[in-house]
């Protein structure tokens, strides 16, 4: 065990999940806990150690009766699913300590059944108490699109799957490798500057390098878990992604804006970049472009890109005002670092 918390008080909670819960006793909360636990486990794991996040929130009997169900809600996250238990207490039929004990064994077997382990305790339940099981699996979505049977699939914050529809409005496509404070802030100013909400997209295919394996593809999605959507496509290019997402806005870097217009990417044809550029206005798709400062300090935006005079409203510049913050994956690497959560 890594860590374990009881953030009972509203404070406590909003803390930990980031954000308040609309329900404390839901599925949609256990399931964001289990998120952000497992992103709090990959911080304070010792090398590569496999993490999983655990999460509980129940309503059980207490000095107070209580008007509605008894129940609990419990999920595991880990990076090829996401688990979550339903349980319906027979109300009146347990004291507080049978109640407490019941959730307690059915914890401790969704934890058995995330490591593959097969034991399991006996709950005794009852004609009268329910328990359901809902599987978002992850890992099969990675393999499908590893495979090519799928364009794109998405994970919302609560660990439940799109695949292929879904689109979000507006797009930080990256390698977050790793997540790290300049993405979540590039993300919240673009969010801002749209009205719309963010979610990010990592690539599984890029065109400089090669596809990313199952396990990767796995790793990088987890980094978001319980907190933000992330969605993974075959997409190495813009125009590809604007198919995938018509509509969308592509959040991106100046370096990356610097490519977009490279006839290189487009089996060095000028005419093909021209004729991509004007599929990807005709879907609806645009580019908001964060800029950066060059070695002498000069700070680039999209005014400075190379594109074509009738395309150049397909790229909208974030104001230097509004973000700069020159972050490198590489370095936070190098360094050691493990990004952000």
């Amino acid at each position: 065990m890594l860590e374990a918390l009881v953030p009972y008080d509203e404070a406590a909670s909003i803390d930990f999940l980031g954000q308040p819960a609309a329900q404390y006793v839901s599925d949609t909360t256990a399931r964001l806990m289990a998120g952000r636990a497992l992103t709090r486990a990959r911080l304070l794991r010792h090398e590569e150690e496999t993490v999983i996040g655990l999460a509980c929130t129940a309503a059980i009997v207490s000095d107070r009766p209580k008007r509605g169900q008894h129940r609990a809600h419990i999920t595991t996250w880990q990076n090829e699913r996401v688990t979550s238990y339903h349980l319906i207490i027979d109300k009146g039929r347990r004291d507080r300590e049978g109640e407490e004990s019941l959730v307690s064994k059915l914890m401790l077997n969704a934890l058995a059944t995330a490591y593959g382990l097969e034991d399991q305790l006996d709950l005794g339940l009852g004609p009268a108490d329910t328990l359901t099981i809902e599987v978002s699996d992850l890992e099969a979505s990675a393999r499908s699109l590893h495979d090519s049977e799928i364009g794109f699939f998405g994970v919302d914050d609560t660990g439940r799957i799109w695949i292929d529809d879904h689109v979000p409005p507006l797009l930080l496509s990256g390698s977050f490798h790793p997540l790290h404070d300049g993405h979540l802030e590039l993300g919240r100013v673009a969010s801002e500057m749209m009205g719309q909400p963010i979610a990010f997209e990592l690539s599984a295919h890029n065109v400089d390098k090669p596809p990313l394996p199952i396990p990767v593809i796995l790793d990088r999605v987890a980094q978001f878990a319980g907190r933000w959507p992330i969605y993974a496509s075959d997409a190495p290019t813009f125009i590809g992604k604007a198919r995938l997402y018509p509509g969308a806005t592509f959040v991106i870097g100046f370096d990356t804006a610097v490519r977009v217009p490279m006839a290189k990417y487009y089996d060095n044809s000028e005419q093909k970049m021209l004729a991509s550029l004007a599929e990807i206005r005709e879907l609806g798709c645009h580019f908001l472009v964060a800029g950066r400062a060059d070695k002498d300090g000069h700070f680039q935006d999209a005014s400075e890109l190379a594109v074509p005079d009738h395309l150049r409203d397909l790229f909208i510049a974030i104001p230097q005002d509004r973000f700069r913050r020159d972050i490198s994956s590489t370095e936070l690497r190098q360094a050691g670092k493990r990004g952000s959560r």
